[in-house]
């Protein structure tokens, strides 16, 4: 069985979701594959920055995740105990578990375009063709003008389409685990640097709070009592995490796709660029990939139609990639020497001009 489909869109992430439901607004007749079968409810990102919620806007979505989400205001950098520095964020940073994100661009894209969500199908071959791309799935065929692969760090479409990958520099393992908030700040993000690394916690909704730890190796059978003793060990009033909350580890890692879209195939999100989440620039890079491709599909003629996309939202994950080696080169464990030097930079950080820049870099200005 053949269909015909303006647009194709493999992965029903949040990039993925968002760009279906902006194609859909305009009355372009997309399609969304996803290959799991029910929605994922596992600990991924949860920081939803001012450009994202713009993004979140365009789709429509955005007043219900203001309504939802927990407003961090700023941030505090500490070393045993003691404040370095406090940044205030003119535009809000949301937190909001990102399953309930997507729950709601689901029923957004529902709304706008019924049936257009296909859970359960997974891409299988990729053709180009002068005018249409041919989508291969175990269900059959879809025949559509534009792909996008959204599909995540390990693409399909990118892996199909023969477009490779580059590993880029920002590397680093660490655990996390979601817990009551018993630290009193409330709309502020706490970043402890210690010496055996950085602790950072940010609040969620509910009167949660998430802790993240940089450990010094891979400890891939993480616990939510491991965690407990990791926190102990380096802050002077630990979190008490619930014995039986879902921790987990992570190495992150950064990559990116050597282009970004080959003649009618574009990628968006993780599949275009893996960022270290540490900065959480992630999600709200792929939803701002979403909102240029969306015009690039709009205006899209000639053999090489999404170029302009290509290259100016590769120049934006690279500038994201740099701002999260640095982050991640900040919370790394470092020696007493060397730990001095950086609380004297965390604190000079907190002081204007720096404090400016480093609030705009937070809140992911100029990507």
């Amino acid at each position: 069985m053949t269909e015909r489909r303006d647009v194709a869109i493999v992965g029903g992430g949040a990039a993925g979701l968002l760009l279906g439901c902006l194609l859909a607004q305009r009355g372009i007749d997309v399609v969304v594959l996803e290959r799991r079968a029910s929605p994922s409810r596992s600990s991924r990102a949860i920081g939803i920055h001012p450009p994202g919620l713009r993004a979140l806007d365009a789709a429509g979505v955005g007043t219900a995740v203001r309504a939802e989400g927990h407003r961090v205001r700023g941030g505090i950098a500490l070393a045993a105990g003691r404040q370095l520095a406090r940044l205030r964020f003119d535009d809000l940073i949301h937190t909001l578990p990102q399953h309930r994100t997507e729950a709601l661009l689901r029923e957004r894209l529902a709304a706008l375009a019924p049936g257009a969500l296909r859970q359960g199908t997974e891409a299988t071959g990729v053709r180009a063709a002068a005018d249409r791309v041919a989508l291969e799935t175990a269900e059959g065929r879809v025949d559509a003008r534009w792909l996008v692969g959204a599909d995540g760090i390990r693409s399909t479409v990118r892996e199909l389409a023969g477009i490779g990958v580059r590993v880029h520099r920002g590397t680093g393992p660490y655990a996390m685990a979601d817990g009551p908030d018993g630290t009193g700040a409330r709309g502020i993000a706490l970043l402890h640097l210690e010496r055996d690394g950085i602790v950072e916690s940010f609040p969620l909704p509910g009167g949660d709070r998430r802790w993240v730890a940089r450990l010094r190796e891979p400890e891939p059978a993480m616990t939510a009592e491991r965690l407990q003793a990791i926190l102990a060990a380096r802050l002077a009033e630990p979190p008490r995490l619930p014995s039986d909350a879902p921790a987990s580890a992570f190495v992150a890692r950064q990559r990116l796709a050597t282009t970004f879209a080959r003649g009618p195939i574009a990628l968006i999100g993780d599949a275009a660029h893996e960022v270290s989440p540490i900065g959480g620039q992630g999600m709200s890079l792929g939803w701002l990939d979403a909102l240029e491709l969306d015009r690039a599909i709009a205006a899209a003629t000639g053999d090489d139609p999404f170029a302009a996309y290509a290259a100016a939202r590769r120049r934006a994950a690279l500038r994201a990639m740099r701002r999260a080696a640095w982050n991640m080169g900040m919370g790394a464990p470092v020696p007493p020497a060397g730990r001095a030097a950086r609380l004297a930079l965390a604190r000079a950080l907190g002081l204007p001009p720096a404090r400016g820049a480093l609030a705009a870099a937070f809140t992911m200005r100029g990507l």
